[in-house]
């Protein structure tokens, strides 16, 4: 697996990390249109973003401190933690997605996502926006 090859020296907002190994969060409150898209890099580099509609509107999402994210190399696997701040997100209840884009060693890419739309994968389609996930209970 490749990624943008920042090292751990990476650790900064950075643009296009999508275009190699990156793991992404598509985030809206459930029946809104704007949604706010995390990517965050092996790398260690991290970009957040709003958008008012479906690719539309895009601009630079503000976040209190930045997410941490923390990759570690198994034997033949990468496990990949990662921390969003909780005020850098968007208010429950949420309807979101997860995806990655796997960049191989050659260059290969492949996308991986909870749903993908039928024709192609697309991260900001309605599609992907597959799981819900509630508010909690006041107590």
């Amino acid at each position: 697996m490749q990624h943008s090859g920042l090292g751990p020296s990476g650790k900064r907002r950075a643009d296009g990390l999508w275009q190699t190994t990156c793991f992404e969060l598509f985030v809206k409150l459930v029946g809104g249109d704007a949604y706010a898209e995390f990517n965050l890099s092996p790398s260690q580099a991290w970009a957040a973003y709003d958008f008012s509609a479906y690719r539309a509107g895009m601009a630079e999402r503000p976040t209190p401190r930045d997410p941490v994210c923390t990759p570690r190399r198994g034997q033949s696997v990468l496990i990949f933690d990662a921390a969003i701040p909780a005020a850098a997100l968007p208010p429950m209840p949420w309807a979101y997605g997860l995806s990655a884009v796997i960049e191989e060693e050659g260059g290969r890419k492949s996308y991986w996502a909870i749903a993908h739309r039928e024709d192609k994968p697309d991260f900001h389609s309605e599609a992907c926006f597959a799981a819900m996930l509630a508010a909690p209970a006041a107590p």
